[in-house]
């Protein structure tokens, strides 16, 4: 069961990491593309790769939630992360403490 829950959360963070550089690809570089140079299909890929890592970002800080018996505030918390940019790698930085701490558990 800990072996699972440490890959959950591995999973979880590298989703999150992956849904922040999307995000950003998606604000910095796709929509300028769009709307500075009249190049729509960029949004129209990274919004889609984007929308499906935001989907599985919910999915997997759910999935925590129920695993590690976090608050619902906790993924409150999660949830408006992958709304501002930069915001889950900052709500990432709680993660990789969390995962640090399972991994010093398991080797005691």
């Amino acid at each position: 069961m800990k072996e699972n829950s440490k890959k959950l959360l591995h999973r979880f963070r590298m989703i999150g990491l992956a849904e922040g550089i999307s995000f950003l690809i998606l604000l910095l570089i796709a929509m300028p593309l769009k709307y500075l140079y009249n190049i729509p299909e960029a949004v129209k890929v990274f919004g889609w790769v984007h929308g499906a890592l935001f989907v599985s970002f919910i999915y997997f800080a759910f999935e925590v939630m129920g695993t590690f018996k976090k608050s619902f505030g906790w993924f409150m918390i999660a949830f408006v992360a992958a709304f501002v940019p930069l915001g889950t790698f900052v709500f990432d930085r709680q993660l990789k403490k969390d995962e640090a701490l399972l991994n010093t558990e398991s080797v005691s």
